[in-house]
C-alpha cells in the first residue's frame, strides 16, 4: 500500500513497484491527468485520444475514464501491456473503494482487465497485449502516457528509437507525459524533435517531464 492509502504492485520480474510508494493516486493524477488530460482540455480539446505505454494496474486508464465522465469530454483510450495482470489480482486492488466508485465504474475497471475493447458512453477502450517494440502504431494520438518501468530496469524502452515511435504516433501539438526526468531520456526526446518541459512532480519526486510535438 502506498502513502495515500492506494494499493500498488511489485514486479518480481523487474524488481520494481508499479507506482510511487508516496502514493499511487497522487502520482497518477499529477503526471497523467493534470499534466496530460487537463492540459489538453484547457487547450480546447473536447475529445482526447490517449495512448498508454504500460497499461499495468489500469489505474491511469480508470482515472482517464473518470476524468472524461466528470468533465464531459470524449476519451478514446488505447493501452499496451506485455505482462498483463489477471483479473483476480486486479480485483484485489482497492481503487474501487478509495475512489468511491459506483457499480458502473467498478464494472468499467474490471472490464479493462477482462476485455480487449469495449465502449461505455463517451469512453472507448482498447488494450493491446504485446511488446511495444513489436507493435506498429497507426492511429494519431493527442497524448502518450509513458508509464514503462524505469530506465534502470528496462533501459531500451527509454531510448531514441522508441521515443521516435512515440513522436510519430502523436498529432502535431500532441504531448508525451511521464514520471521520468533523466537527462539521457530528455536528450533522446529532443533528438526526435520534441520540445521538452520540466514540471513539478508529485510528492517524493522533484520533477516530471512533458514533451510537446510542435505544430506544423
Amino acid at each position: 500500500m502506498s502513502d495515500d492509502g492506494s494499493h500498488t504492485l511489485f514486479s518480481e520480474q523487474f524488481q520494481v513497484t508499479y507506482h510511487s510508494h508516496h502514493g499511487s493516486l497522487q502520482e497518477s493524477n499529477t503526471i497523467f491527468i493534470n499534466a496530460g488530460l487537463r492540459y489538453l482540455m484547457e487547450k480546447g480539446h473536447e475529445s482526447i485520444r490517449i495512448f498508454e505505454m504500460g497499461f499495468g494496474s489500469g489505474l491511469n486508464a480508470l482515472l482517464s475514464y473518470l476524468f472524461g465522465k466528470e468533465e464531459v469530454i470524449e476519451i478514446n483510450y488505447t493501452g499496451i501491456e506485455a505482462y498483463p495482470l489477471d483479473l483476480e489480482t486486479a480485483q484485489k486492488l482497492n481503487y474501487v473503494e478509495i475512489l468511491g466508485l459506483d457499480t458502473k465504474s467498478k464494472k468499467v475497471f474490471e472490464d479493462m482487465h477482462r476485455l480487449a475493447s469495449f465502449a461505455e458512453a463517451s469512453f472507448q477502450f482498447n488494450k493491446i497485449i504485446d511488446r511495444i517494440e513489436d507493435t506498429s502504431i497507426q492511429t494519431q494520438f493527442d497524448v502518450v502516457f509513458y508509464d514503462a518501468f524505469s530506465p534502470d530496469s528496462q533501459a531500451n524502452l527509454w531510448e531514441e528509437e522508441l521515443m521516435s515511435k512515440m513522436y510519430n504516433a502523436l498529432n502535431p501539438g500532441g504531448i508525451l507525459v511521464t514520471y521520468c526526468a533523466k537527462g539521457a531520456f530528455k536528450r533522446a526526446l529532443k533528438s526526435c524533435g520534441f520540445i521538452v518541459e520540466a514540471l513539478p512532480g508529485p510528492k517524493g519526486k522533484r520533477e516530471i517531464t512533458r514533451a510537446i510535438k510542435p505544430l506544423l
